[in-house]
């Protein structure tokens, strides 16, 4: 009798490498390629994120039952993020990251786009610094650029009252 409660205890958790993922069920190796189907796979509220296979696997039996299981983890540790104490980070196989860090958060697009949808405003309350261009109207051909309206304007005169035109302005913008 102990040595069966013993073998059940034995086959309560196991660990191994994912081999296919899918939004609520996964497939999974373990001990000596053992193969798993119908592995459950829940998300916490609010995060939903699928790794890649090969990935690692945690995964329990209740009580030690092979045929019913579900995975406590399902990670990869060959993306983690190196934090420091305290830090919290949201972050993918191809370098995207949202890190909150001890100084700050840092927003890392990976060379991609980052897009906001479907939001009638975008408030920012703080000072905006930007490297690059500023272009409103974007998607149309009327879009400008901040540096080609100031462009414009430095570069602008009005016709004179007695013929001519007057001066660029006196202050460039």
């Amino acid at each position: 009798m102990i040595g069966q409660i013993w073998n059940r205890l034995q086959l309560i958790f196991a660990q191994g490498r994912v081999v296919r993922i899918g939004h609520d069920k996964i497939q999974v190796k373990i001990l000596d390629e053992e193969t798993l189907t119908n592995i459950d796979r829940v998300e916490p509220y609010g995060y939903s994120y699928r790794p890649k296979p090969g990935c690692q696997g945690y995964i329990a039996f209740p009580s030690g039952d092979r045929t019913r299981g579900f995975a406590l983890v399902v990670g990869d540790r060959q993306y983690n993020l190196v934090l420091e104490e305290g830090e919290v980070a949201l972050h993918d196989d191809l370098g995207q990251k949202v890190h909150l860090k001890r100084t700050g958060i840092v927003i890392d697009g990976a060379g991609m786009p980052i897009t906001l949808t479907n939001t009638p405003k975008a408030r920012i309350e703080a000072d905006l610094e930007v490297t690059g261009n500023i272009k409103d109207q974007c998607d149309s051909t009327a879009g400008k650029t901040m540096a080609g309206m100031r462009t414009i304007y430095n570069g602008h005169n009005h016709p004179g009252d007695s013929g001519g035109t007057t001066g660029n302005p006196n202050q460039d913008m």
